[in-house]
């Protein structure tokens, strides 16, 4: 067999979520399951394999996701549950590679180049990483794909799915990508397909055979981006020591929203998840952004940076409100959120606020913590959120890489 000269693995865990549900919960295995909150503007954040047969599929609005699988159950999310099982899954990969890039918490790149001495050859290293999965989260599958550039492993990974293994040989990979339609090029969204696809070109080999110059014409320098990752070229490394961006919390409502004072709330509960989650991770922001979405779907942001960072919930709170005024206010809300951005550790921004007037206030927030970190998020409350309702909807922290 050829050597290869780099070795990339893609590894995708399988309906993360729900067969994470299945593997806590017994009774829901075998059955079809939906994660995500059943009120009316939840959406479906996956599906188990047993639900997706009848379309169901992430992102999909659960009323929809519901009329095309009445039978199915509808489970809300657990993230700090997934957070915990993601991290047995990295610790599984970085028994593989010292350079272990995740994507998110149930997919990661593994750089396995030179590692033929340790684990045998490509298809073995995969094997491998498979079973290292299974024994360290109990059962869970995880679907590998491997070869020489990180955009041909994601695809390959996918290509097989559930419990795959698909190897991509470097001299097999234009091949392998020829058939494929347009929107397996990563990065091509469904407007970037639409567009590709609207000058003639509905396969990633139709893409790689045109003229680059041409392509650059009709689509800018994506253009020439797309035809280099349809020839199976890809440059980019793993990054094995990628932090976090940014830490957010955003929640649909079940109702729509119009006046301004009615966003403060939901920005109080968000800022208070974020900083938490802050100081968990020991963490200081250095720029907060506020996000609406509308009853048309339209989205806003609005940030600022910090100076100094902080962790502190209310001062996310209060430089938020200074957000609001510089939004439009024409139609009514459905989604509000907030993130902190610009993360740091407090050791790399000497002069935050960590000795001002605010210490009381980082004690309180502390306490506050501790508090619910015991007894739950509804133990202890706000004076000022007393007989001010807030109606709830499918909530989203995320914890962007």
């Amino acid at each position: 067999m050829s050597r290869w000269p780099r070795i990339v693995a893609h590894a995708d865990m399988d309906a993360f979520y729900a067969c994470v549900e299945q593997l806590d919960d017994p009774s829901l295995r075998g059955r079809p399951i939906l994660i995500g909150h059943g009120s009316g503007r939840g959406v479906v954040l996956t599906a188990s394999y047993e639900a997706r047969p009848t379309g169901v599929g992430s992102a999909m609005p659960m009323s929809r996701a519901r009329r095309l699988c009445p039978e199915a159950l509808v489970v809300p999310p657990r993230f700090e549950r997934y957070s915990e099982v993601s991290q047995q899954i990295m610790a599984a990969f970085a028994d593989f590679s010292p350079s272990v890039e995740p994507i998110s918490l149930d997919e990661a790149f593994l750089e396995m180049t030179g590692a033929e001495h340790l684990f045998g050859t490509p298809g073995k290293m995969g094997r491998r990483i498979k079973d290292a999965v299974k024994d360290a989260t109990g059962g869970l599958t995880v679907s590998v794909g491997i070869s020489g550039t990180k955009y041909v492993a994601k695809v390959a990974s996918d290509f097989r799915k559930p419990d795959g293994l698909t190897v991509v040989p470097p001299w097999d990979a234009e091949a392998f990508l020829a058939p494929l339609p347009i929107r397996r090029l990563w990065g091509a969204g469904p407007v970037t397909t639409e567009r590709i696809e609207a000058i003639g070109l509905h396969t990633i080999g139709e893409l790689a055979a045109a003229d680059p110059h041409w392509l650059r014409e009709q689509l800018g320098n994506a253009g020439p981006h797309f035809w280099r990752l349809a020839h199976a070229q890809d440059p980019r490394h793993v990054e094995g020591k990628r932090r976090a961006v940014s830490i957010g919390s955003e929640r649909t409502l079940e109702t729509d929203i119009v006046d301004r004072a009615d966003i403060d709330p939901y920005l109080r509960r968000s800022a208070e998840e974020i900083g938490r989650r802050l100081r968990k991770k020991g963490m200081l922001a250095g720029g907060v952004r506020v996000k609406l979405k509308t009853s048309s779907f339209r989205l806003m942001t609005r940030q600022k940076q910090l100076h100094p960072g902080t962790d502190l919930a209310q001062r996310l709170y209060e430089e938020g409100l200074t957000l609001l005024p510089h939004f439009d206010y024409d139609e009514p809300f459905r989604l509000v959120g907030l993130a902190a951005y610009d993360l740091v550790k407090p050791d790399a921004e000497p002069q935050l606020d960590l000795f001002s007037a605010s210490t009381g206030r980082r004690k309180l927030e502390g306490a506050m913590d501790l508090i619910r970190g015991r007894f739950g998020a509804g133990a202890i409350q706000r004076a000022d959120e007393l007989g001010r309702p807030v109606r709830k909807g499918p909530n989203l922290d995320f914890l962007d890489e």
